[in-house]
């Protein structure tokens, strides 16, 4: 068990860990050579010259003015200098209301940190219990309630801080759900023309022998959405032509990469491998190759492009379906369109960066069962997962290496070595363990067909916030109680376990400390070094790099990774909660993981990240509830605790906590939540009033005609689809286009409607 030494030892690891992290990326940031690793997001707006451009040789690599490197520690005040209006403009709301995430963790954990310890830490401390029970603890347990013997009246401390610590957090949540809320709406209304607010995404369209998908929903929607209708784009199973696109890109950047290479020296062909990435196979002239490559794949997407736009099937019963105005798709969005609820199913349409094309073409019907599936196979990997992180767990300590090597007794029997495998091997052991899971979640996602990456995102952070609270919370807490206390199991009677798991579940601190340091101060500090960016950018600058065209396609910023990202935080906001009663000890570490990964994730949201799609905060609610849950499984498991205490006089009176926590939730809910699940109509028609009153003239339908066309129909050249473009639009005709019998529900046309849809090729010479 990690005493305060080993704690210290951790901690001093882990500070010069990031001292040395920060001040490295404080160093190499101010080089030229770097400038593109550091400061990607100012060169995708066209705000920066690259500082390699001029001066010498030298100049352009490395810094040499002096005074530079006094202040290099400017770029602190700079991330925070920038006001939140400014950084919305800047970022989007997105990146802003991340940020937001960190500084409610600062709200809610100063104050209670400060009354913990003034009130709290005292009555733990002096008592004897731990020193009378012969447990194993160490100096920080006499820090926690496990220090406060049984039946003791000093337990309505605990209760008193529990209720203040939840009206407190409740008070701070409900202001902040209210202040996001009112971001998201201010948001919506001045954010410029976007085609998601005039689209819609139309899924599980009925079959109809008479018409085709497309003249399906232009009938459709005439007759039902007259006066608003503008345009539709069918969406197309492409899945196999973007792979077929996707695979020339790459061997495209491969025949550049040794067309460069044999520029360089001219005096030998470069030569390849033909299989298995160039590790095996028969060795060729890798320009000839890779050109034969190129042509080949040129071909097949010609053929599968060819067959795309022929062949029906490739057409899914699904279409994206703009309207003339905001309000119209605000109607259509957020009422059900058939008296059978589950055929023309329509939703907001995600904005085109932010759809997953993959997904679309997944049939509406299989969609239930694909999540039955995950569902099933996500409770299995969460479950099962527990054994191979407690049998980890158990090997990072002192009893599990000397299990294993005995002979290294002498080594870890040195104050240093113990106190680092004590303090340090059990953090780091589970973050490398847990390394390739966000992977294994989102590929869950994926196949649960989620339509844009948005989704994919929060509904991944759904499943890997389960596990952390499973695996890691509960897992280590369970593994603590079971390997830490083994031997008194084993020498008390039965009655005596509740006890000594009472005792056990707030010893388990010392460990969250130890993985609080190496994940949150760390892992924090080395985000901020980008190491890995680096690294593959200067590769890409030395091999592929022949244009400043390529050297801006070597660039990765990044983005923010909400589906890694927001779970870790909400572990923390977790085991502040949790432990704010029962180990007070844990918040100022907490405390110095919300302050730093504030600063340095607003530094890269203002220089680094390029986001990939704005949601308008649309995860705001998730994070709310997280918390929320988090609230009132510290509130269960202090009443778990005290039922061990034998304070049967106390304890009844944190029953009331989670019924008013969840009374709380629901009051939220229903007041904030629709912000960002529906679009007021009286916003809507503000909007477009506006907008109609400063654009008279807007030709909307050109805006947005091509908006969700799937990217593999456009590209660099453009004209090479104008053809299959102009084939999908149909000719002005008479009536709406329809092959049944009867039309008696169908308008006459208007100029308004005329030209107004996108339909098959077979569609366009037939007449009425």
């Amino acid at each position: 068990m990690a005493t305060l030494g080993d704690i210290g030892v951790s901690a001093a690891i882990n500070i010069l860990s990031a001292f040395i992290f920060l001040l490295a990326f404080a160093i190499l940031r101010l080089q030229p050579i770097n400038d593109r690793v550091y400061f990607p997001k100012w060169y995708f707006k066209g705000l920066r010259n690259s500082p390699t451009q001029s001066g010498g040789f030298l100049k352009k690599v490395v810094n040499l003015d002096w005074r530079a490197y006094i202040r290099f520690l400017n770029w602190v005040p700079d991330a925070l200098t920038m006001p939140e209006l400014e950084l919305i403009d800047h970022a989007g709301l997105d990146s802003t209301v991340y940020l937001r995430i960190y500084l409610l963790g600062l709200k809610i954990f100063v104050p209670i940190t400060l009354l913990a310890f003034t009130v709290l830490v005292p009555v733990n401390w002096t008592n004897r219990t731990l020193m009378k029970s012969g447990f194993t603890y160490s100096d920080i347990d006499k820090l926690s309630i496990s220090n406060v013997p049984l039946g003791s009246q000093r337990f309505w401390t605990h209760i008193i801080m529990a209720y203040a610590s939840t009206v407190w957090t409740c008070f701070v949540l409900q202001k902040e759900y209210e202040k996001v809320a009112a971001m998201r709406l201010q948001f919506l209304a001045s954010e410029k023309r976007r085609p998601d607010q005039f689209t819609v995404l139309v899924r599980n369209v009925p079959p109809d022998t008479d018409e085709s998908v497309s003249e399906c929903v232009e009938h459709f929607f005439l007759v039902n959405h007259t006066d608003h209708y503008l345009t539709h784009q069918v969406v197309y199973n492409a899945n196999k032509l973007a792979k077929l696109v996707k695979e020339k890109k790459s061997k495209q950047n491969w025949l550049d990469y040794y067309h460069l290479k044999y520029s360089r020296n001219q005096s030998k062909r470069p030569m390849m491998k033909t299989r298995f990435h160039g590790l095996c196979g028969n060795k060729v002239d890798a320009i000839n190759y890779q050109t034969t490559e190129v042509e080949r794949l040129s071909k097949e997407i010609d053929e599968e492009r060819e067959r795309v736009k022929n062949d029906p099937k490739s057409i899914m019963p699904a279409a994206f379906v703009s309207f003339k105005t905001r309000w119209g798709a605000a109607v259509c969005a957020q009422t059900q369109q058939s008296r059978n609820p589950t055929l023309w199913l329509t939703e907001w349409a995600p904005e085109p960066r932010d759809v997953y094309w993959k997904n679309l073409a997944i049939p509406y019907v299989y969609l239930t069962i694909r999540r039955l599936i995950i569902g099933v196979a996500f409770f299995f990997l969460t479950f099962f997962f527990m054994i191979p992180i407690t049998f980890v767990q158990s090997l990072a300590s002192i009893e599990g290496i000397m299990k294993i090597a005995p002979f290294l007794k002498v080594i870890i029997d040195i104050p240093f070595i113990k106190s680092f495998i004590q303090g340090f091997l059990p953090g780091i052991a589970l973050k490398i363990f847990l390394i390739f899971l966000p992977t294994i979640l989102m590929l869950m996602s994926k196949f649960e067909g989620w339509e844009s990456i948005s989704a994919l995102e929060r509904r991944s952070a759904s499943k890997y916030y389960i596990f952390n609270f499973v695996n890691v919370f509960l897992g280590s807490i369970i593994a603590g109680a079971a390997f830490d206390q083994l031997n008194t199991f084993l020498h008390q009677s039965t009655n005596e376990i509740p006890k000594t798991i009472g005792v056990a579940i707030p010893m388990k601190a010392t460990f969250f400390i130890t993985y609080i340091m190496v994940d949150g101060w760390a892992g924090i500090a080395g985000e901020i070094l980008r190491l890995k960016p680096l690294i593959i950018f200067h590769l890409k600058n030395f091999f592929l790099v022949k244009t400043e065209r390529d050297r801006e396609k070597a660039m990765d910023p990044g983005s923010l990774d909400f589906n890694t990202g927001e779970p870790q935080i909400q572990l923390y906001f977790l085991l502040g909660l949790v432990y704010a009663v029962v180990t007070p000890f844990l918040l100022p570490f907490i405390l110095v993981f919300f302050a730093l990964a504030y600063i340095v994730f607003r530094h890269q949201i203002i220089n680094v990240y390029h986001q990939k799609y704005e949601s308008g905060a649309a995860f705001w609610p998730d994070v709310h509830g997280r918390i929320i849950f988090a609230l009132i499984f510290s509130q269960l498991s202090l009443l778990g605790l005290l039922s061990t205490k034998r304070a049967a006089q106390s304890a009844p009176f944190l029953i009331a906590l989670p019924v008013l926590t969840i009374s709380f939730h629901f009051f939220c809910k229903g007041r904030y939540q629709p912000a960002f699940t529906k679009y007021p109509l009286q916003e809507a028609r503000r909007k477009d009033t506006l907008e109609h009153a400063k654009e008279p003239n807007l030709n909307l339908k050109d805006y947005l005609q091509n908006a969700y066309l799937h990217p593999v129909f456009k590209g660099d050249d453009d004209h090479e689809y104008e053809e299959f473009n102009d084939r999908l639009e149909s000719n002005g005709t008479v009536l709406v286009p329809t092959k049944r019998q009867s039309r008696g529900n169908t308008p006459a046309p208007t100029r308004k409607s005329a030209n107004s849809s996108t339909s098959l090729p077979d569609a366009i010479d037939h007449t009425y």
